[in-house]
């Protein structure tokens, strides 16, 4: 498989042409592009498929927080759903959504914290919505296709031949 190194390599490697690809083709608002982007980033950074592994750099970017992705790491076993193209963002979207609902019922609850108006009204424009899970969904099918193409090119392991009983060993049945 690719190091996590090789994955970060590629998906950094790739966002510029992919940036310039869909400003060229959909000619977004700056503030599309900057949410493809963000959420481009924060995928490559933070969400990385590899977060079901108990140790990797994905979960030691969260610094501090990274015991968080623990009960994830547990519930979901390598390169199983996680690695799914398409339910593998799912999986970690809905996760991090479920712990940050529960802090943020804890803050509301303790003092009284609500989110602005600001930040719930990004959350019904549609069309930015669409634009953050392009730019989430993207890296992440980088990184299952890569392992993907590594394992089919990867060279399968000979079986080894059977000991021959030679003669000795056929008459004695």
């Amino acid at each position: 498989m690719p190091s996590g190194k090789t994955h970060m390599a590629v998906e950094m490697a790739l966002l510029p042409a992919i940036g310039a690809a869909y400003h060229l083709t959909l000619q977004p608002e700056p503030v599309e592009l900057a949410v493809f982007v963000g959420g481009y980033l924060f995928s490559s950074l933070l969400l990385s498929p590899d977060l079901d592994l108990h140790k990797n750099a994905a979960r030691r970017r969260w610094g501090p927080l990274g015991f968080i992705w623990a009960p994830y790491s547990r519930v979901f076993k390598h390169r199983g759903l996680s690695h799914s193209l398409v339910l593998g963002p799912l999986t970690r979207l809905l996760y991090l959504g479920i712990v940050l609902a529960g802090v943020l019922a804890g803050l509301s609850y303790l003092w009284g914290l609500t989110l602005p108006e600001e930040a719930v009204g990004l959350l019904e424009n549609q069309r930015l919505l669409w634009v953050l899970g392009a730019g989430i969904y993207l890296p992440n099918m980088l990184h299952v296709l890569l392992d993907r193409i590594v394992s089919a090119l990867r060279p399968r392991p000979r079986p080894r031949p059977r000991p021959s009983m030679g003669r000795a060993g056929a008459r004695g049945r």
